[in-house]
């Protein structure tokens, strides 16, 4: 089973790929995690990318693809995988399909938590008020403003994948409004009819 969750930031996906790995035993391949273990285990697309973060820099869709197409060789991802933060862009969604194909391999289902992105601000909101309240940290990205932004940039950049996974006829929607466990039975529901 080979996954890749879409929706804005907050939308949850997060939460519902941890349920997925939970459920199904495959693994949540989220970008950042991946180029932290590349750097860390010294490959040689690792040392690419340490090169270009300590330089400050933003790592190049070439680094990120080539650490991408590393990962799923390994063994814990033939029986599948679910794919978080990546493709963003319709450039990185290409990559992905000729990385796969190159593999024998394709995508199953792309899933798609809509939202309504007031009520996202709110949830936002009341996660960080929450997180103060309870003494913890709160997270940076938990400002209405900082959030705001990402969600601009989500539009810009990744909204668009909507349309281009449509037209493959993979795209799948969710309604990410509804509790942690609906959205979790709804997502269950749509990979039971794809068997």
């Amino acid at each position: 089973m080979k996954l890749i969750l879409l929706g804005p930031p907050g939308a949850g996906k997060g939460t519902q790929a941890q349920r997925l790995v939970e459920k199904h035993g495959i693994p949540q391949l989220s970008t950042g995690d991946m180029l932290r273990a590349a750097v860390k285990a010294g490959t040689e697309v690792g040392r690419r990318a340490k090169a270009v973060m300590d330089a400050g820099e933003l790592v190049s869709d070439e680094i990120v693809n080539a650490i991408v197409a590393e990962r799923i060789d390994q063994p814990d991802c033939k029986k599948g995988f679910i794919l978080d933060g990546y493709p963003r862009t319709l450039v990185q969604a290409d990559s992905v399909e000729k990385m796969l194909a190159e593999r024998g391999l394709k995508l199953d289902m792309v899933i798609e938590l809509v939202v309504d992105d007031k009520a996202l601000v709110g949830r936002i909101v009341k996660r960080a008020e929450e997180a103060a309240a309870a003494g913890q940290p709160v997270r940076k990205d938990d400002n209405p403003e900082v959030f705001e932004e990402r969600l601009r940039e989500y539009y810009k950049k990744t909204a668009p994948l909507i349309g281009y996974y449509y037209a493959k006829g993979l795209l799948k929607g969710v309604d990410g409004m509804a509790s942690i466990d609906d959205v979790t039975t709804q997502i269950e529901a749509l990979l039971a009819a794809n068997k």
